[in-house]
């Protein structure tokens, strides 16, 4: 009997002390992010309630009464404001991973490894998120200007509002090309469909995806639990293995 009521108290305190946390979480690290959450879980009891979109709006939402509680950014300069206005905590701030731009094709053999396809004319659309809101689209407007082809080839923008909707219209084909993160094109290190640019880092500004505890996270043990196991070596590991440096 003793043994059984041990085993009764021992997961009623177990429940008692998981709990849940919401976090908002960058478009671009959709993937990792969901085999992160369901490792955290099991190894903590915690529960991460996850929500994707642009890094923007998540600011708006924020700054709004949001109820998140931890931000996954896709830049390191929001994260830094939401500190500087009062909505973070300064200490908690770390970079979590470094993005990789990629221009894409879902069709084999149209992007080339150099990406001079871009000035070659032979597509309709481009397809790349909305500079002012999310930070890979912002990444891809500086390697369109470094290669002098931002204007000329504005009129072809396909914008979306993150790079998952950038992706998206790449993937069905209402844009021939697309700048989308590594992540989503690449498994293991290797393209896994289509054709692609990998886009040199020195192109543009290095993506720093930066991760914070927001104030309304302070009390909330999985919020903190969550932080921590991010710089542990499991999450590390998927995080390189969806194609982003640490």
């Amino acid at each position: 009997m003793r043994p059984l009521l041990g085993l009764v108290f021992g997961l009623l305190l177990g429940a008692a002390q998981a709990a849940e946390v919401n976090v908002a979480v960058a478009s671009n690290f959709t993937a990792p992010m969901q085999k992160i959450a369901a490792e955290f879980e099991r190894d903590t009891g915690h529960r991460a309630v996850l929500s994707f979109g642009a890094t923007g709006k998540f600011y708006a939402q924020i700054k709004n009464g949001a109820p998140f509680q931890v931000l996954l950014s896709a830049d390191d300069e929001t994260p830094a404001r939401l500190v500087r206005e009062g909505s973070g905590v300064a200490a908690s701030q770390f970079t979590y991973a470094i993005g990789r731009l990629v221009l894409w094709s879902r069709d084999e053999g149209r992007v080339d490894a150099q990406g001079a396809v871009l000035k070659g004319g032979s597509f309709r659309r481009l397809a790349l998120a909305e500079p002012k809101l999310a930070p890979y689209g912002a990444a891809a407007m500086e390697v369109l200007q470094g290669l002098g082809l931002a204007a000329s080839l504005a009129p072809r923008f396909a914008l979306g509002q993150n790079i998952a909707q950038a992706f998206q219209f790449t993937e069905t084909g209402s844009a021939e090309l697309g700048f989308v993160a590594m992540a989503q094109v690449y498994a293991e290190g290797k393209l896994t469909r289509g054709s692609a640019w990998v886009v040199p880092a020195s192109m543009h500004t290095p993506i720093k995806q930066d991760a914070l505890l927001l104030k309304a996270g302070q009390s909330n043990p999985a919020a903190t639990a969550l932080l921590a196991y991010l710089k542990g070596e499991k999450a590390r590991d998927i995080i390189r293995s969806f194609g982003y440096d640490l």
